[in-house]
């Protein structure tokens, strides 16, 4: 009797292979881990080998499984191109974005119902990421800060950044009218990736006497922006990602002067777009809901 093996299994596979990871492959196929090991194992037990080492936190293709998923992925990607074509209902693409967590909250969630709406066949897959933390997921585009232009094929730079010192409403019914003293009073409040933000800020306002009282570092921004709304002291915030916290009254300015930095958002394309062009699509979507901020 001949071998019957599911094309689920297969296709799974070929993913793990891909990725070399059980937990991302389940995160693309919507399976659990374990769901996607045990299919992994059924199709070991047919073919007779062994696909993949595992050790405890990383597996890696054996010999044999990187000759079987060379021979096997072609087939594969044949496959679910023809069933795409020939499905009226199936989902015909998936864009997998990561950016940083504060801008996914603050500036694109809000924009992407309109998004959702025009583009009913395309899933999106945002992979949220804390400043300083690294990238450890493959990705079709990606939404970076960083000081000077990333070092990549197809970059678009979407708009600069900008900080400003920011409090709660309480706390600027108490200082507003005392100027530069609250800078030595209050604790100063900034996202440990710009330590020296406060002192660049200080040194352009031609403070020669700045010693801060305290200096808070905190590792994202989301807990800059609420240690300032909870009375902790003077944040620099984030402009234009903080935008709402001021239209709201979470946040009011206690300065004017604003820090310009060379800090910008850039969009990578890392996927090839002549295969995928839906890609396209949605980074020129991105580039025209963000060109005011420029």
């Amino acid at each position: 009797m001949p071998i019957q093996t599911p094309i689920r299994g297969l296709r799974t596979f070929c993913i793990a292979a891909k990725c070399l990871s059980f937990k991302h492959a389940a995160t693309q196929l919507y399976l659990t881990p374990s769901a996607v090991s045990h299919q992994i194992k059924h199709l070991e037990q047919q073919l007779g080998v062994s696909l993949f080492t595992r050790n405890v936190r990383k597996i890696a293709l054996t010999p044999a499984g990187n000759r079987f998923y060379h021979s096997v992925k072609p087939i594969i990607s044949q496959l679910e191109l023809t069933i795409a074509e020939f499905s009226q209902t199936a989902l015909t693409s998936q864009i997998v974005l990561s950016l940083p967590e504060f801008f996914s909250s603050e500036l694109l969630v809000p924009k992407l119902r309109e998004w959702a709406e025009i583009h009913p066949n395309t899933h999106l897959h945002l992979e949220t990421i804390k400043s300083g933390q690294t990238q450890d997921k493959p990705s079709d585009l990606s939404i970076v800060l960083v000081n000077g232009k990333p070092n990549a094929s197809i970059v678009h730079e979407l708009f600069p950044v900008r900080y400003v010192p920011a409090v709660s409403q309480t706390l600027y019914q108490q200082w507003a009218s005392r100027g530069f003293e609250a800078l030595k009073e209050l604790p100063l409040i900034l996202h440990q990736s710009r330590p020296w933000s406060w002192h660049r800020w200080a040194d352009e306002q031609d403070i020669n006497d700045f010693e801060p009282k305290q200096i808070i570092q905190l590792d994202s921004m989301f807990a800059v922006a609420r240690a300032a709304q909870q009375s902790m002291g003077i944040a620099l915030v984030p402009l234009p990602m903080s935008k709402s916290w001021f239209q709201e009254k979470l946040l009011v300015r206690l300065f004017e002067k604003e820090l310009v930095t060379n800090d910008r958002y850039y969009l990578i394309q890392h996927a090839d777009t002549a295969h995928a062009p839906e890609l396209d699509i949605f980074s020129e979507w991105i580039k025209l809901h963000f060109q005011d901020l420029r």
